[in-house]
């Protein structure tokens, strides 16, 4: 069973924020030659790799809420000029919309089981295509 990545997206407003990032960044490196793949910069290095690239993805918290996933394809450490061990976790650029979830702020990752991770939008039972703002704020109404 995968094993999954939990992660605060800082600074973004929403899941539309975060895939204009992606779309961004990959047009960057495309135009300067580099390497079109998307990745994440983080400083703590997961133990569990091979739980982590068996089909898990990384859950992203806009906002306080757990709203979406990227699923991982590698997980590459090194070190920075600094000579601080780091890690590149290796993202597909496409971002999937999951069943909302609060969660508080915390710092750095947390893992997550599979079982705890939320359901992908559409595989649910409710699920109502609404605009991410208008479904955030019923959802703080207690209407959702």
């Amino acid at each position: 069973m995968p094993l999954h990545l939990l992660k605060l997206c800082v600074g973004a407003e929403s899941v539309q924020d975060l895939e204009e990032w992606i779309a961004e960044d990959l047009a960057r490196k495309s135009a300067r030659g580099e390497a079109v793949e998307q990745f994440h910069t983080t400083r703590m290095v997961p133990n569990r790799l091979p739980e982590l690239i068996d089909g898990g993805s990384l859950y992203w918290v806009v906002k306080g809420e757990v709203a979406c996933r990227q699923r991982l394809l590698a997980i590459r450490p090194f070190v920075d000029t600094d000579g601080i061990r780091r890690c590149h976790l290796v993202l597909e650029p496409v971002v999937r919309r999951v069943e909302p979830r609060p969660c508080r702020p915390f710092q750095g990752w947390r893992y997550l089981a599979a079982k705890d991770a939320p359901l992908d939008m559409g595989d649910g039972p409710g699920d109502v295509a609404l605009p991410e703002t208008l479904r955030r704020e019923l959802r703080t109404l207690g209407l959702l």
